[in-house]
């Protein structure tokens, strides 16, 4: 066999491992060893971290902190909060935001409970030209669904599903132009409708998709380059209408249990004839939230918040004061190396 033959053996393996299926039980049952073990860790950290939280937040409540502190720490997010936020955003926030928490709710003072799940709470100031809510609250609940398909397939999905929240915004300061709205009325209608009604009958579907073709629309008209302070993109506020999916609570512990049973027969050695998430022509599942969900990336923006902004706020509080006080004065730089030092010098963030 030649070298490239050989190697071309070698790539068919790697892309294409021939694996016992002794090995796939063997491995199948460590990752969900390796599962369980990184929620008891996350459990234990949220018992462990709860005190040293209400600490933070008495020395953030003190006069020089309390107003500025969250709206700092906000501006100076890391890149995946920061893109969520436009410039429209970022001054309905700097002049309104006075509060963020996150407390994983559903772990009890014993640290039982979901530690996956988490909520949101946002506290804004009396004084509110753009909308008449205190308290923002959105809770994000940790949910799995297995569903069968007619021919058997497996299909598996777990993540975070939350409500809309509405906000009542003052007359022509709604940057999310009613697409929030929308997606809240949709959500209501929902709980009201029979159940044999399917939602795209409802006459919020319908308005949902009008607005969210005009909001789509409006993305796409070129911006003024001049204009400082353009909203461009989706704003930060439609967040608060992420839904995720509508697995239900009974669904979550269902799918678990079902779970449970498997890798209780993996750990048995016995046989699981299981057809998991084929791609199959056959297969209809129709999944509509493609359709009504205003804001795709809520769950990566939830967990952002709740794993990075939120344990790391002081980091981030810090970051543009560490900017201001360096000196650039005593370094020594080339003309040869003035390019490189604009590049790489840090800048200070001008969002507001």
């Amino acid at each position: 066999m030649s070298a490239e033959e050989q190697n071309q053996s070698l790539l068919e393996r790697i892309q294409q491992p021939e694996v016992s299926k002794e090995t796939q039980r063997k491995i199948a049952l460590v990752e969900q060893e390796f599962i369980k073990a990184e929620l008891e860790q996350l459990r234990h950290s949220t018992l462990l971290l709860r005190p040293l939280f209400t600490k933070r937040s008495e020395v953030i409540d003190s006069p020089d902190l309390r107003e500025i502190f969250w709206t700092r720490v906000m501006l100076n997010a890391p890149a995946e909060i920061e893109e969520a936020i436009t410039m429209t955003d970022a001054t309905i926030l700097a002049s309104t935001l006075t509060n963020l928490t996150v407390e994983r709710f559903e772990v009890d003072e014993k640290g039982n409970g979901e530690p996956r799940s988490f909520r949101l709470t946002f506290q804004f100031r009396d004084e509110n030209p753009y909308f008449t809510n205190k308290t923002l609250v959105k809770d994000f609940y940790w949910r799995k669904q297995v569903i069968t398909t007619a021919n058997g397939h497996k299909h598996h999905w777990d993540g975070l599903v939350s409500e809309p929240v509405r906000i009542n915004w003052k007359e022509g300061q709604d940057p999310t132009k009613g697409l929030l709205d929308a997606a809240c009325d949709l959500a209501e209608a929902e709980k009201k409708k029979n159940a044999d009604t399917d939602r795209k009958e409802l006459k919020e579907f319908e308005a949902l998709m009008r607005k969210r073709d005009e909001v789509e629309t409006a993305e796409e008209e070129p911006q003024d380059e001049d204009e400082e302070g353009s909203a461009a993109g989706l704003s930060f506020f439609a967040f608060f209408g992420y839904r995720g999916s509508d697995v239900t609570e009974e669904q979550s512990k269902a799918a678990l249990k079902e779970e449970e049973e498997k890798y209780e027969k993996l750990r048995k050695g016995e046989a699981v004839e299981e057809k998991e998430d084929e791609d199959d022509e056959d297969d209809d599942l129709e999944d509509d939230f493609e359709f009504i969900e205003i804001f795709p990336g809520g769950e990566e923006l939830a967990i952002a918040i709740a794993e990075d902004l939120w344990p790391n706020a002081m980091k981030y509080y810090v970051t543009d004061q560490a900017i201001e006080e360096l000196d650039y004065s005593d370094i020594d730089v080339s003309e040869d190396e003035d390019d490189d030092e604009e590049q790489s010098r840090p800048r200070k963030k001008t969002k507001v």
